[in-house]
């Protein structure tokens, strides 16, 4: 009887020492294929690189088509329109239009008011 109480202390005590070991070297697994995914992509910079400049364009033009901004846009253009309809000084209206045009490049033209479109194309010209 006591050599199976040995036995069976021996094969307790072998067990006690394997199931540390085993989760130690599982969790060491998991920590080097972590690391190794982690260098291959470069800590996802490299996936960073790629998708963050398209998600920022796409935001950006969604953005450029919502109503607050169109409605903005239009208001100070119109209010660039009567300060240029106003002024009499010839650097100031050639100054006015140029700020005119650029911000009318921001903005889609089918969006705006068709007065404000006629403006813009006469400026243009």
């Amino acid at each position: 009887m006591n050599e199976y109480r040995d036995g069976f202390r021996e094969v307790q005590r072998d067990v006690t020492w394997s199931l540390p070991r085993i989760f130690f070297v599982a969790i060491i697994a998991l920590v080097l294929i972590y690391g190794l995914g982690f260098l291959a992509t470069g800590g996802d910079l490299a996936i960073y690189k790629f998708w963050a400049p398209k998600q920022a364009n796409a935001q950006r033009q969604v953005f450029e088509n919502t109503q607050s901004y169109v409605q903005g846009k239009t208001e100070y253009l119109t209010r660039l329109r009567f300060e240029y309809q106003a002024s009499t000084d010839d650097s100031r209206k050639a100054a006015l239009r140029t700020l005119i045009l650029t911000e009318a490049a921001q903005v889609d033209n089918d969006k705006l008011p068709p007065d404000l479109q006629v403006f813009i194309s006469r400026l243009k010209e």
